[in-house]
Parts: C-alpha cells; sequence; structure tokens
C-alpha cells in the first residue's frame, strides 16, 4: 500500500468526531492505553458505540489492540501516527510552481 494510501486511510478514519476523540484520548494515555470500558467512562459513550469506532481505528492502522486477561487494551499505534503527521509534513513550504501544461 502507498504512502499516500496509507495516510487517507488514517485521515478517514479520524474523521469523525467520536473516533477523533477516541484516538486523542489513547494519545494522552500514552502506551498503557485504555480498555473500553475507560474509554467510555471518558467520553460518555456506550460499549457498543466505542467498539465500532475503535474497530475503524484498529483497520486504518491507527490503534492495536492486545488482550490483557479477559480484557482488550487499545494503544495508539505511534509510529502509524508519526507516518501521518510526517507525510503531511513533509513538503512543508517548499514552494509550489506552476508548469505551462497545468496553466492551460
Amino acid at each position: 500500500m502507498t504512502d499516500h494510501i496509507k495516510t487517507a486511510r488514517s485521515l478517514a478514519a479520524l474523521g469523525h468526531d467520536t473516533r477523533l476523540a477516541v484516538f486523542r484520548l489513547l494519545v494522552r494515555a500514552g502506551h498503557d492505553g485504555l480498555n473500553v470500558g475507560e474509554i467510555g467512562q471518558h467520553l460518555g459513550a456506550a460499549p457498543s458505540t466505542l467498539a465500532h469506532h475503535l474497530n475503524t481505528l484498529v483497520d486504518a492502522g491507527l490503534v492495536i489492540q492486545s488482550r490483557q486477561g479477559r480484557q482488550i487494551v487499545n494503544r495508539v499505534d505511534f509510529d502509524a501516527m508519526q507516518e501521518t503527521v510526517a507525510f503531511l509534513t513533509s513538503e512543508c513550504c517548499v514552494g509550489v510552481t506552476l508548469n505551462k501544461e497545468d496553466a492551460a
């Protein structure tokens, strides 16, 4: 999968207010992560709703889930997050020139 497609999938997953809130909460939680119940307590959202949004974040490669006993802990994939940010900022301020073919 190209970086362009991977970044588009990440941004699409973050393009929903609940998923963005979940992701930002998990970023704050750091490497320890949170289970669905803890996320629900912080955000006031139902576990079934959160499960749907977490699956989208996992499918986009932004969140990693791991089992700890009877609980599933959700953590941000910080490498994937940094790759997304790096893609967005990689050409910052390099300038843009219009080709003669583009002007037509």
